[in-house]
């Protein structure tokens, strides 16, 4: 264990959290409007992440980053408040299971993005893998 990269194991939890997440917000969005919960949503985030870097000596004048890192947050903070309202609006209506693994495509679309946009060249072998995860969305969301 102690020679596994810091990375996986921070993805680890990422995914473990990212599962409890779909879980709770299955059920809270459940007798609430979707655009609503995603309201309460970020604003929790919002209450907790916000002290967390104040206390911890990380914030610092977000204006005085450079131009290209601004964009690129305001841009990466657009896509993720798309992504969490048509989530939440899925969650009110389909299977938590189905809906999940349809949010989960998005790693194949990571994938495919990085390799056109970011210059990233997977081998065949992640290829491979790619075609499984894509082969097993179909086959789950689907289930033909």
């Amino acid at each position: 264990m102690q020679n596994l990269p810091h990375w996986l194991l921070w993805a680890g939890l990422s995914a473990l959290f990212a599962a409890l997440t779909a879980l709770f917000a299955k059920v809270g969005v459940k007798s609430v409007d979707p655009d609503l919960a995603m309201a309460i949503r970020t604003l929790v985030v919002v209450a907790v992440i916000l002290p967390l870097v104040i206390l911890t000596g990380k914030w610092s004048n977000p204006l005085l980053l450079p131009g290209r890192t601004q964009l690129f947050l305001v841009l990466s903070a657009l896509a993720t408040g798309a992504s969490w309202l048509f989530y939440f609006r899925a969650l009110q209506s389909g299977q938590l299971a189905k809906v999940a693994v349809v949010d989960k495509f998005s790693v194949v679309l990571v994938i495919v993005l990085a390799y056109l946009l970011l210059g990233e060249r997977p081998s065949l072998r992640e290829w491979t893998g790619i075609g499984c995860v894509l082969a097993g969305v179909l086959i789950l969301a689907t289930g033909k």
